[in-house]
């Protein structure tokens, strides 16, 4: 075995271990996954300052595997507003609320 064999092999194992460390497992995100949830993230924020009746800097959105979750101390009245907003949004597969109504 001379050298250039020995280099190549040893490329395909560490594209391998590149292909592998980046599968996704239920507890961590693949790098697909980080990005389609980034968007999401995104959007989700836009929404909430779009909205007028919304203090949106009171509400914090964390986004996992299309799970949103939204959190924070907002008045009672505008948590079932901010949920029902954020699950029309494309991507978003489930809502989180973890929002606590201020006094």
């Amino acid at each position: 075995m001379n050298f250039a064999e020995r280099f190549i092999r040893f490329l395909c194992g560490l594209a391998l271990l590149a292909l592998v460390a980046c599968a996704p497992t239920p507890q961590r995100e693949g790098t697909g996954e980080f990005i389609d949830d980034t968007i999401i993230t995104g959007k989700v924020k836009a929404a909430l300052v779009a909205d007028p009746d919304l203090k949106a800097t009171q509400i914090n959105v964390e986004t996992f595997k299309g799970t949103v979750q939204l959190s924070g101390f907002v008045p009672a009245e505008h948590i079932g507003r901010a949920v029902s907003l954020v699950r029309r949004i494309d991507g978003v597969k489930d809502v989180k609320n973890d929002m606590v109504p201020k006094r």
